[in-house]
């Protein structure tokens, strides 16, 4: 896995106000947990954190602060949904030495059999190792698989040192069979179906709402007549 040195400087300032200051000089701001402490709160220099992070989510992290060099791991990373430029980090405390839990990306590698199609179900596999030496992803050969078979997360490779946390049935890549025209053109015609039955839906609902609206308005009518024939008619006294 990479590791980076990165300058991190305290922060005294919190809000919205001195947050919208820091991402302007080109900084982000980020707070640190672990190990029983206090958060700490720093702003990291935003060009060099984006590319430590850009390959590797689980990229090891030297801060180096006033107090001294401290290693950490993102454990939160929030991105401008529009321009994709980091906007806050939250970052764990880590030792050498110390084993972490997190999730590492999956990569397919190989080609399945003629006439497959693969489908992931799963990007990422949650491991435990060293903080110090994470892989920044995994390889699952799927190279000959045939369709009706599926690989697990029993079946990624770990690395030495490397433990696997979750389950290890559950299905990482299930292999399909490529359909036939006649199921294309089959499932093609249920879906007309269905569409048929709910635009059919549709308007018989429509209609119903029509001809209550229209027998409503012909009670309401019935009623004005009824009221104007019994209404006192008003008298002029003779003179």
């Amino acid at each position: 896995m990479s590791e980076v040195r990165i300058a991190a400087e305290p922060r005294t300032e919190f809000g919205k106000g001195p947050s919208r200051r820091i991402r302007r000089a080109n900084k982000v701001p980020a707070v640190l947990y672990g190990h029983g402490e206090q958060p700490r709160h720093f702003s990291l220099p935003g060009h060099e954190l984006m590319l430590a992070l850009k390959h590797d989510a689980n990229a090891l992290l030297t801060l180096q602060t006033e107090s001294g060099d401290q290693l950490a791991l993102p454990k939160s990373i929030v991105r401008d949904p529009i321009k994709g430029h980091l906007e806050h980090v939250d970052l764990v405390a880590v030792r050498r030495g110390e084993r972490v839990t997190v999730e590492v990306p999956i990569t397919l590698i190989g080609e399945a059999a003629p006439d497959t199609l693969v489908e992931q179900q799963t990007v990422t596999l949650t491991i435990s190792a060293d903080a110090t030496a994470l892989p920044d992803h995994l390889d699952l050969d799927i190279a000959g698989r045939r369709a009706g078979t599926s690989l697990a997360a029993s079946d990624v490779r770990l690395p030495s040192g490397t433990t696997l946390v979750q389950d290890p049935e559950h299905v990482i890549v299930a292999f399909l069979g490529v359909p036939t025209e006649e199921e294309l053109e089959a499932e093609l015609a249920e879906a007309e179906a269905e569409l048929g039955s709910g635009q059919a839906g549709a308007e018989a609902i429509a209609e119903a709402e029509a001809l209550e609206d229209g027998s409503e308005s012909d009670k309401a009518g019935e009623g004005d007549e009824v009221g104007e024939t019994e209404a006192p008619k008003s008298e002029t006294p003779a003179e």
